[in-house]
């Protein structure tokens, strides 16, 4: 993607009111990003769903210097990204109309492994829940799965751990941005997760 087309898609997404199905629908109706800012306002208000309070702040510069900012930091901490309609972009979240428009990640991350197995539990585990944990994975290191989870305290970190400890990728999917490590406490497993996963 070039950069003036990636440029257009997050300062879409700095936009207030537009999120990914209304990117979607904008994206698809000027033929690209960097299309919809170059549309005029009364064409726009003629896609389904699409009002003035949508398209209110579409033009302010404000969310082009985000956008700018974006790109900055994009650039200085070596983080990739897929766009939802180039081949790369995971073909599970393809078929999920609220998909990201543009997904960010950091590592060596392989999703052409079939077997994605994700794991949720609380935060707050207890002994037979991490012991669980770390036995589930060991008995399915025989399938090489991808293991994704949440980086969260508890049963998430010690999937992780599991799968790290297994040699096999493991994936987390954060609830915030690539700009902090959430709970910092876990910073201490980044490195070693992003050289496989």
């Amino acid at each position: 993607m070039k950069e003036d087309e990636l440029l257009a898609v997050l300062r879409l997404q700095c936009i207030p009111h537009i999120g990914n199905l209304t990117a979607k629908k904008l994206i698809a109706y000027c033929g690209s990003a960097s299309g919809v800012f170059q549309e005029k306002r009364k064409n726009l208000l003629c896609i389904e769903g699409i009002g003035s309070r949508i398209l209110r702040h579409l033009w302010d510069n404000k969310y082009m210097h985000l956008a700018e900012a974006e790109l900055c930091f994009i650039g200085e901490n070596a983080i990739n990204f897929e766009y939802f309609e180039e081949a790369s972009y995971p073909k599970s979240l393809k078929h999920c109309p609220d998909g990201p428009i543009l997904l960010f990640s950091r590592g060596n991350i392989c999703l052409e492994n079939s077997r994605i197995i994700s794991v949720v539990g609380t935060r707050n585990s207890t002994p037979y829940g991490n012991l669980f944990s770390e036995k589930f994975i060991e008995e399915i290191a025989p399938l090489n799965p991808i293991i994704v989870s949440g980086f969260a305290y508890g049963i998430d970190i010690k999937v992780h751990k599991a799968a790290m400890n297994s040699g096999f990728q493991t994936i987390a999917c954060l609830a915030h941005g690539l700009n902090q490590i959430y709970p910092r406490i876990h910073r201490n497993y980044q490195y070693e997760m992003e050289l496989n996963g």
